[in-house]
């Protein structure tokens, strides 16, 4: 059974609204590529705001074995800032080049100190064919505290899951970061490589 929008909305009351920013400074772009096991993936969004970014994301889907396009568009639902802390609430959506059928809407959001990090992310993805759902968690620690402009470094775990294969994975995950540029980088056996580059501009 699919993700329904009700408990996605439950997930966010609940966690009280908290992966590198989706949605970039007013008139930034950010261009991003990922790579697992089921999918690579290169996006590029430009944000007319601070609260919402559209883009075009490229995909090489492994699963299904095809490549398609979705026009995609993100919307910051909540942000709270404390002198300590940071959390973030996102919708995510996006439409497929393969037609009105295809598509897909989520949630994801994180909390972070300048110590800690947890983060989540829940996506239904709609198709002609099947129907079906991605999830993860992620969480970890700073083991030293930059100052800004420094290259920063956070050791985490991720779990996630994804109802096409319907196995959970977990494993450790290293993320860097410096100035305008994001790397992380993951390996468990199950997942192979779980890869996340970022540069904004």
């Amino acid at each position: 059974m699919g993700i329904s929008l009700r408990v996605i909305i439950l997930f966010a009351i609940c966690i009280n609204y908290s992966d590198a920013r989706p949605i970039s400074y007013s008139g930034g772009s950010t261009i991003m590529a990922f790579s697992d096991n089921m999918k690579d993936s290169l996006y590029y969004h430009y944000s007319p705001s601070y609260k919402y970014s559209i883009g075009i994301e490229r995909l090489k889907d492994k699963f299904f074995n095809t490549n398609y396009s979705y026009a995609r568009f993100t919307y910051l639902l909540n942000r709270k800032n404390t002198d300590n802390s940071q959390r973030n609430l996102y919708f995510q959506s996006g439409l497929s080049s393969k037609g009105m059928e295809d598509y897909f809407y989520g949630v994801h959001g994180d909390w972070e100190t300048r110590r800690w990090f947890v983060g989540f992310g829940l996506k239904e993805v709609v198709t002609s064919k099947l129907d079906y759902n991605d999830q993860y968690f992620q969480a970890g620690f700073a083991p030293y505290l930059g100052e800004y402009g420094d290259f920063h470094t956070w050791i985490m775990f991720k779990t996630k899951k994804n109802s096409l294969n319907d196995k959970r994975s977990t494993y450790p995950v290293l993320k860097f970061f410096k100035g305008n540029v994001l790397m992380e980088f993951g390996y468990n056996d199950k997942t192979e490589f779980d890869v996340h580059l970022m540069y904004r501009f």
